[in-house]
């Protein structure tokens, strides 16, 4: 018979009130990551972290930041000012609310309509408050916890895998902006040439994480950026001063166009990838680390509802930004700290001259790092199952997991990926309870991947979710150490 367990009136009492799914602690890890009140903790880790690589690990996610910065920009759609003043904000806020490389990244789908439909910026402001303000209603009255209550740990995946293959697809693109090895059509400082060169060179320090191959590379960028800028002659249109924000209130009409012609697609991208899997992914990178998908949900509120109203374009988090400061090398809110000023003074100093230089930043070189940052994040996908050593239950996971990313992939829409993905996971799991023969479900007591999260990161009372719950191994704390760490990247 097909039972459906739901949490007891107490489990969910004692969520509400204390923001946790059980009395109990779950886990029996150490946090790394000393709270953002215990200053003198988060001041010893930094500085046990002051190194090349953490400043190089900041430099990871530019690849999604700076195509699509410049483009709202130069279509008129956002301000350059006001998004590197807030993206700078925000980078110092959400490193120091969460103690780790928590990046800020725009909100991709939107940007993607507001470009198509050439958006005005109340149009872009519409959207963005809009899907904030839901999102952090969800968080903040706990709906968003009865979503990933239920939500199996292969769609999770799944749909991790997917954002890697598309921002892989993205990365090959724009390196594809330029390619030419030879011809009339080779740009000295953005072909194939320094493409391939750049490839070759994060794969020979892949194991050497102390190289910062982010910084030599961003550096390159720059420099071959400022080289184009003065043969074009366009240095004169850089412009050093004081620049401010302006406001930006969005008309009825411009917000309901927004939100429903971008908004409305962008909501689940938000709810999955942003919250979702950047909670599961932050604890499979930081063992013991624990977010708050209720802590997450707010800052994106807050970054879009105060951002927004100022000319920004509206911003969130990702799974793939994490993996990519992660793999350039962060650890800690330091790297944050240092893009966030770098960000601010930029915007500050420079405001929207600053196009003149950035517009000519090789997309080739910033190809290379997205698509080296995909692939980190796919990486977390390899660990899609709690049964490693049932071969008829991973089947299944996998299957699930196959469908999660290819659905993403294939109708480019979360949302899409998401409801097949949990289709297919439902499907399974009555046939795995109607068949009289099917094998038994017995949890791996070693190096199994991480489990479904509560809203707190937690693991879920249920070790499978849609089953009835499975009482939690009794593995001495090496041994619960040593099975995060193999479940971590």
């Amino acid at each position: 018979m097909v039972r459906l367990t739901l949490p007891t009136r107490e489990q969910v009492v004692a969520f509400i009130k204390e923001d946790k799914w059980d009395l109990e602690q779950n886990s029996d890890i150490e946090n790394p990551i000393p709270p953002c009140w215990d200053l003198k903790g988060r001041a010893r880790r930094m500085r046990e972290h002051f190194t090349l690589q953490e400043f190089s690990g900041s430099l990871g996610d530019i690849g999604t930041l700076v195509p699509i910065l410049i483009s709202l920009t130069l279509q008129g759609s956002a301000s350059l000012t006001s998004s590197l003043f807030f993206a700078g904000l925000w980078n110092i806020m959400t490193g120091f609310i969460y103690g780790i490389p928590m990046c800020v990244q725009p909100m991709k789908s939107i940007a993607a309509i507001a470009l198509t439909n050439k958006f005005t910026p109340g149009e872009l402001a519409g959207a963005g408050l809009g899907v904030s303000a839901i999102v952090a209603f969800l968080g903040v009255s706990r709906l968003l916890w009865l979503i990933t209550r239920f939500v199996p740990l292969p769609v999770v995946k799944g749909l991790q895998l997917g954002a890697c293959l598309q921002l892989c697809k993205k990365g090959v693109g724009l390196v594809k902006e330029n390619a030419a090895f030879w011809g009339s059509g080779l740009v000295w400082s953005d072909n194939l040439w320094w493409a391939s060169a750049a490839f070759v060179l994060v794969l020979a320090v892949y194991e050497r994480r102390r190289v910062p191959v982010a910084m030599v590379i961003f550096i390159l960028g720059v420099v071959f950026a400022l080289a184009q800028t003065g043969i074009h002659s366009e240095f004169g249109d850089v412009h050093p001063g004081a620049h401010f924000v302006h406001p930006v209130v969005p008309t009825t009409a411009e917000f309901r166009s927004g939100f429903l012609s971008a908004g409305l697609g962008q909501l689940p991208l938000t709810l999955l990838n942003s919250v979702v899997a950047l909670a599961m992914l932050a604890r499979d990178l930081f063992p013991g680390y624990q977010p708050s998908m209720t802590h997450i949900t707010g800052t994106i509120g807050v970054m879009n509802i105060v951002g927004c109203f100022l000319g920004s374009m509206p911003f969130c988090h990702g799974s793939g930004g994490l993996a990519g400061q992660y793999f350039f090398g962060a650890r800690t809110e330091l790297s944050l700290y240092f893009l966030g000023i770098i960000k601010i003074v930029l915007g500050v100093v420079f405001g929207e001259s600053l196009l003149a230089v950035l517009r000519w930043f090789p997309s080739s070189l910033l190809g290379v790092m997205l698509f080296m940052s995909a692939i980190e994040l796919g990486l977390v996908a390899r660990n899609f199952s709690q049964y490693p050593q049932d071969e008829y239950r991973r089947r299944h996971d996998f299957v699930v997991l196959l469908i999660t990313a290819a659905a993403l992939v294939g109708f480019s829409n979360d949302g899409l990926g998401f409801l097949l993905g949990m289709v297919t996971a439902l499907a399974l799991w009555i046939h795995r309870r109607v068949r009289p023969d099917s094998a038994p479900l017995l949890p791996a007591t070693h190096g199994q991947a991480s489990s479904p999260l509560d809203t707190r990161g937690k693991v879920s009372a249920s070790s499978d979710s849609f089953a009835d719950p499975v009482p939690t191994a009794s593995d001495s704390r090496q041994q619960k150490a040593r099975a995060a760490m193999d479940a971590c990247c």
